[in-house]
C-alpha cells in the first residue's frame, strides 16, 4: 500500500486524529493480526514521527497507548515490528516522565531484561535504553529483574563483547555506529543499576575487566578535543564507580603486573585534558566522577601505583614558584576548582582526593595543598590539626625534574609557596601603633579558633608577652 504525500506531516487537530487512527490499528491488529508486515512497518514508522513531538500526540503517551506499544515490543515475533515499537516507547518515555511508571506497571520490565539477552547491539540499544529510562522516578524491581531474569549478566555479556570487539579491532577499521551508541546505554545502565541495587554488586563483578579493557581500547582524545569525556570514556568512568574495586579480580585487571600504573596514568591524562576543556557547569556533572573514580583507584592501590599517583599530582617545584594553585599544571587547575562556587561537588572530590593522596595526614595534607586550602576541609570534616610549625614555615619535599621527592625548600605554610620565590611587600613599615593594633586583632583571632576546639594552637601573641617579646608602648606615644 502506497503511503500518503501527509506521511508524518500532519499538524494541530489533523495530527491528533492521524495519531488516534494509527495507534487503533496498531490496537486492534493485536487482537486480529489483520494487519500486513509492511503496513505494520508502516504504522510504527509514522507513529514514531508524530511521537517526536508530543504535542497532539497524546494517544501515544496514555496507559492504553504504551500497553498497545509494548505488547508489539515484545510479543512480537517480527523483529522489525518490535525495534518499531520499541523506538517509540524509548522516544515516548524520554519526553513523557509519566509514561516510566506506566510502562513499568505494564509488567513487561521483565519481558524487557530477557530481550535483553538477545546478542545484538540493535535490541541492545533500545533494551538498554529503555530500561535505563524507566530507572528514573518509578518502582521498577531491579533486584528482581537481576536474580529473575539474568539483568546483570545480560550486562556483563553485552560489555563481554564489546570488550572483544574493541580489543581485537583494528584501530583503522571503521566503527559500527550502532555498536557504539548499544556500548553507551549500556554503560549508563550498569551504573544506574548498581547504583540503584547496592546489595547486588557482586553480580557486576564479572564486568569490571571489561570497562576497564574498553576504556583502555580508545586513543585517547586530542589536546584540543573540548569534549574529552564524550562516549565511551564518560560513561565507562562512571560504570565503575559503584563497583567493588578491591577484589582480586578487580585488582588483578586496574593494576596489571606487566604495566600496574597503565590504568591510573590514562584516568590522569584524562583528567588532564578535562579539567582545562570543561567549564562551569559542565565541571560538576562532567569532571567529578573522573575524580571520585580516579580517588577509588588510589585508595585500592598497591604502593608502587601509589606512588605514581602522587608524582603526577602533588605539587612540583614549578607550582611552588607562586602560591599553590596558580601554575598552570594539573595541580593547579584542580586548585583552582578547589573552591568553585559554581562547582562544589567536584570541589569536595579534589579536596578528598589530595587528603587520601596526603595518607590522611593533616600535616602532610597542609603541605601538599597550603593551608589555606587545608583549612576549610579538615574544619567541615572535624579533623584535628595542630600547626605547631605553621607561624615559623617549614620545609617540604616536592618533585624534582629526575622525579625523585628530594628537593627541599622552606615555604610559606599558609600558600605552599616557596619562600625565597615571595615577593617583598612595597608596603611601607608599619609605625608601633598599627604594630600595637594588628598584635590585638591576632590576639583576638587566635582566642576564636582555641575556642572552637578544631584547631590546638598556642596563641603566638600570648606566647610572646610570656617570653618578654612583646613591649607596651609607653602612654605618651
Amino acid at each position: 500500500m502506497a503511503q500518503s504525500v501527509s506521511f508524518g506531516r500532519l499538524t494541530g487537530s489533523a495530527k491528533l486524529n492521524a495519531v488516534k487512527q494509527l495507534l487503533g490499528s496498531l490496537t486492534d491488529d493485536l487482537e486480529t493480526g489483520s494487519l500486513t508486515p509492511q503496513r505494520r512497518e508502516s504504522i510504527l514508522e509514522e507513529l514514531k514521527i508524530y511521537g517526536r513531538d508530543p504535542n497532539y500526540a497524546d494517544p501515544i503517551f496514555t496507559k492504553e497507548g504504551i500497553e498497545t506499544l509494548v505488547k508489539h515490543a515484545f510479543d512480537s515475533s517480527s523483529v522489525n515490528t518490535s525495534r518499531g515499537a520499541l523506538r517509540i516507547l524509548c522516544n515516548a518515555l524520554l519526553l513523557k516522565p509519566e509514561t516510566r511508571q506506566r510502562f513499568v506497571d505494564t509488567g513487561y520490565a521483565a519481558k524487557a531484561s530477557e530481550k535483553l539477552k538477545n546478542d545484538n547491539s540493535d535490541d541492545e540499544f533500545l533494551v538498554s535504553r529503555l530500561l535505563l529510562i524507566s530507572t528514573y522516578n518509578t518502582n521498577i524491581d531491579l533486584p528482581k529483574l537481576i536474580t529473575q531474569h539474568g539483568l546483570a549478566d545480560s550486562i556483563v555479556n553485552h560489555l563481554a563483547r564489546h570488550a572483544k570487539r574493541l580489543s581485537s579491532t583494528s584501530k583503522t577499521t571503521a566503527a559500527n555506529p550502532m555498536d557504539q551508541m548499544a556500548l553507551e546505554e549500556t554503560l549508563k545502565l550498569t551504573f544506574n543499576v548498581s547504583q540503584f541495587c547496592p546489595n547486588h554488586l557482586a553480580s557486576f563483578e564479572a564486568a569490571i575487566p571489561h570497562i576497564i579493557t574498553i576504556l583502555c581500547s580508545f586513543d585517547l582524545p586530542s589536546p584540543q578535543s573540548r569534549t574529552p569525556l564524550g562516549p565511551p570514556f564518560g560513561p565507562a568512568v562512571n560504570a565503575v564507580l559503584n563497583l567493588d574495586l578491591s577484589t582480586p579480580t578487580a585488582k588483578e585487571y586496574l593494576y596489571p603486573a606487566a604495566s600496574p600504573s597503565s590504568f591510573s596514568d590514562r584516568l590522569i591524562k584524562l583528567l588532564s585534558l578535562s579539567i582545562k576543556a570543561y567549564k562551569n557547569p559542565d565541571l560538576e556533572q562532567i569532571v567529578t566522577p573522573l575524580v571520585c573514580a580516579l580517588s577509588l583507584v588510589y585508595e585500592h592501590a598497591p604502593a608502587s601505583v601509589k606512588q605514581s599517583i602522587q608524582s603526577a599530582l602533588l605539587p612540583t617545584e614549578k607550582d611552588r614558584e607562586d602560591a599553590l594553585g596558580k601554575a598552570d599544571t594539573l595541580h593547579g587547575h584542580l586548585l583552582q576548582n578547589w573552591s568553585n562556587p559554581e562547582a562544589p561537588e567536584l570541589g569536595k572530590a579534589i579536596a578528598h582526593l589530595y587528603f587520601d593522596l596526603s595518607d590522611k595526614d593533616p600535616h602532610k595534607f597542609v603541605k601538599n595543598v597550603g593551608y589555606g586550602y587545608a583549612s576549610g576541609f579538615l574544619f567541615q570534616n572535624n579533623i584535628s590539626f595542630t600547626p605547631e610549625e605553621m607561624s615559623k614555615g617549614g620545609e617540604t619535599e616536592v618533585e624534582g625534574e629526575d622525579g625523585v621527592r628530594e628537593i627541599r625548600r622552606p615555604v610559606n605554610p599558609i600558600t605552599g609557596q616557596f619562600l625565597d620565590t615571595e615577593r617583598v611587600s612595597e608596603l611601607p613599615e608599619m609605625t608601633d601603633e598599627e604594630k600595637e593594633r594588628e598584635a590585638e586583632r591576632l590576639f583576638v583571632l587566635f582566642e576564636r579558633l582555641k575556642q572552637t576546639g578544631i584547631i590546638d594552637v598556642q596563641n603566638p601573641v600570648e606566647q610572646a608577652m610570656r617570653e618578654g617579646r612583646f613591649e607596651e608602648l609607653p602612654d605618651d606615644k
